[in-house]
């Protein structure tokens, strides 16, 4: 039996009215939900108090995830980059408003002007998170990286990438591991091998090793079977996350089921 908690990302409905999803919480079958700081769901004060009402209302425990949308905490742009960070600093302050457990971020991404400053990205990156991290520790949030493909021009692909970021940061940062970023890669299960115990915030979908394609737990080539035993085996206690479009309620009753 493992001691992970279910949970689910409200990404599927990131479309709909902002209220709309709000009304989605109390039908979910799991009290751990991740809410995006995002798009047309981006917090403001109001945003929280609805929020923090059906949280009351429904027993839920919220992580966040921060915005993404052209946000590149490596950008060598500078007045690009400290916008990046002022929006990802109003959201540090959203999960605080919001009581949030987990504060969920990106790593940077490399540009087309990359190539001309060799290392330059990943050194401009590790000094945003050293400043996320400062902030963060002000308001006691955890905050926790995420993987992300190569193909989509992202930093922090392998574990080797994160194993240089902690050497340069020297900071107690968890990771967020996401399972369909990591399959893009081929890299689940070297993730789970090398760096099992900065793993502290999991997101569950499926792809065919392609795209990114969010499918259900069971619509893909990721075995999670092994996964689930996997958890059982490092003695994994946090939340792992339903991030998928598809078949939500399945993949949440399928992993709920896996690892009972």
């Amino acid at each position: 039996m493992s001691n992970a908690k279910v949970g689910v990302s409200m990404l599927y409905c990131l479309g709909e009215p902002f209220t709309r999803m709000v009304k989605r919480l109390g039908t979910m079958d799991t009290q751990y939900i991740e809410i995006l700081d995002d798009g047309t769901h981006d917090l403001d004060k109001k945003r929280i108090d609805l929020l923090k009402e059906a949280a009351k209302s429904y027993d839920l425990t919220y992580s966040l995830h921060a915005p993404f949308a052209d946000i590149n905490i490596a950008s060598p742009v500078k007045p690009l980059l400290n916008a990046s960070l002022k929006r990802l600093n109003q959201s540090l302050a959203n999960a605080n408003a919001l009581d949030a457990k987990m504060w969920v971020f990106h790593p940077g991404q490399r540009t087309g002007i990359g190539q001309f400053y060799p290392g330059a990205d990943f050194k401009t990156m590790c000094q945003s998170i050293q400043k996320l991290y400062t902030q963060a520790e002000e308001y006691g949030i955890n905050i926790a990286l995420e993987n992300l493909p190569a193909k989509y021009w992202f930093l922090m692909n392998t574990p080797e990438e994160f194993m240089r970021m902690y050497k340069e940061t020297n900071l107690p940062i968890g990771i967020t591991m996401d399972l369909g970023h990591a399959n893009l890669e081929g890299q689940i299960q070297p993730f789970f091998n090398l760096l099992a115990d900065k793993i502290v915030h999991i997101h569950a979908s499926n792809n065919d090793g392609s795209e990114d394609q969010h499918f259900g737990v069971e619509d893909g080539n990721i075995d999670y079977v092994w996964f689930a035993e996997t958890l059982k085996k490092i003695g994994y206690d946090q939340r792992v996350i339903v991030e998928s479009m598809h078949k939500v309620p399945q993949s949440i009753q399928k992993l709920k089921q896996l690892l009972s």
